[in-house]
């Protein structure tokens, strides 16, 4: 059978497998593991699977994963984001639509130990959005808020994200990670500003200003942010200063999270310590078996010669790397709204990522842009992972509907954003640069 004929199969048996249910990881591996077979051979895909599934997990780069994960999780059960957002309230809560504010402001606080836009929206759904009801705030508005917040975990660092796409297409994670930063910042920002500018049109979405909060109560709030500050520092000021790469990166911050997680918890280290792991282990082998998946289907269409095929196909059609990027743009916007993000990044990358080599595109700026429409793709309906993350948490009055029209705004506040990125692309690549000339 004709390598092009059997390529082509099996690009329909993944979309057919995806489309029945079967596992994301499952699906890619199967097909690439049929292709193989009915290409090479039986003797190509026994070497393959020897040494593939095994490069991947036993890569030491790569054990930043895990140990971004187990910093979230630590760091969530420790109750580091309860008291990130309470600092923010009590900085916040003097202005017109200060939970909304302390939402953004703590999520984005928070996902730079967390780098896990789920917990980061789980967690602020069921700390922050009783508080906001119970205050008179819009239902919709407020999970929406919330559920869009969540997101800043895919590009602030430590991101699980980066490390995906890092994985994928063999860029630096230490690169990545920095250059995330300021694109985090940014929309961190234009959100604040978003929420200012919407509820000075429709004030009826925030109650009316209470009573301001002290001083002294403002300052003795700060205090409740030293854990944050301590690992922010030790995690990003160890990568950007090369004192050690990202993976030993990974390996500080989550000792220094469980160093906190054991003093706050003390006599319940033992049950909550159990828990922590497993749940880090599980998403941590969920996240590997769809990665090992992609690289084997991602290796059966480079030995079919698909890739110099759809590359061809698709340069064909954009002349230039401007519109090759908007392009890209609407492929994953679209995308997003059927495919959870790892899904979405490893069933793609396999074809996207030799045409941005092709067309000359930074591999760093590019990963940052893909982030950023991850970052979209989690809260667009209707099966952003965000979504249904906030919905498993709220209470019984608060609808899909509801989320659905929350994040609206934040959506359009999100492309705003996403067109900086593309339109100046310092902002991405600014801050690595600087971190190569230290």
């Amino acid at each position: 059978m004709d390598f092009a004929v059997v390529g082509y199969l099996c690009i329909g048996l993944l979309f057919a497998g995806l489309a029945l249910g079967v596992p994301v990881g499952v699906a890619l591996g199967a097909s690439g593991i049929v292709g193989m077979l009915l290409g090479p051979g039986a003797d190509f895909l026994a070497g393959q699977l020897s040494s593939l599934p095994y490069a991947v997990t036993a890569n030491y780069a790569y054990a930043v994963l895990p140990l971004f994960v187990l910093m979230g999780v630590l760091a969530e059960r420790s109750g580091i984001t309860e008291e990130v957002f309470r600092a923010a309230d009590v900085w916040l809560r003097q202005f017109k639509g200060g939970l909304y504010q302390a939402v953004i402001l703590g999520s984005a606080v928070f996902a730079a130990i967390s780098g896990s836009t789920i917990v980061n929206a789980v967690v602020f759904t069921r700390i922050a959005y009783p508080e906001m009801l119970k205050y008179g705030y819009s239902r919709s508005l407020s999970i929406g808020a919330i559920a869009a917040a969540g997101s800043f975990a895919a590009m602030i660092p430590p991101s699980i994200t980066m490390v995906i796409y890092a994985i994928l297409t063999e860029q630096s994670v230490g690169k990545l990670l920095i250059a995330g930063i300021i694109p985090g910042i940014l929309t961190a920002v234009v959100y604040m500003v978003g929420i200012i500018v919407m509820v000075r049109i429709r004030p009826e979405l925030a109650p009316k200003l209470g009573a301001p909060v002290p001083m002294r109560e403002r300052l003795r709030a700060i205090r409740w942010l030293w854990s944050v500050v301590v690992l922010v520092a030790l995690v990003l000021g160890g990568i950007y200063l090369g004192i050690f790469p990202p993976s030993a990166a990974g390996a500080m911050g989550a000792f220094g999270v469980f160093v906190i997680f054991v003093l706050r918890l003390r006599s319940r280290v033992r049950s909550q310590l159990g828990a922590a792991l497993l749940d880090s282990a599980t998403v941590s082998c969920i996240i590997f078996a769809v990665l090992i998946g992609g690289l084997i289907f991602s290796r059966m269409l480079v030995v079919l010669g698909m890739i110099d095929g759809i590359v061809d196909v698709i340069t064909s059609f954009t002349q230039s790397p401007m519109q090759f990027l908007i392009l890209a743009s609407v492929f994953y916007l679209v995308l997003g709204c059927f495919l959870d993000t790892t899904s979405m990044m490893v069933v793609t990358l396999p074809f996207i990522y030799p045409i941005v080599q092709h067309l000359g595109i930074d591999g760093v700026w590019f990963g940052i842009v893909l982030v950023k429409l991850v970052e979209i793709s989690v809260i667009t309906p209707p099966v952003g992972m965000n979504l249904f993350a906030v919905m498993s948490a709220v209470d019984e009055k608060t609808t899909f509907g509801h989320v659905t029209k929350g994040v609206v705004p934040f959506i359009a506040l999100e492309l705003i954003v996403l067109a900086l990125l593309i339109a100046f692309p310092d902002l991405v690549t600014w801050l690595p640069q600087q971190m190569l000339n230290n």
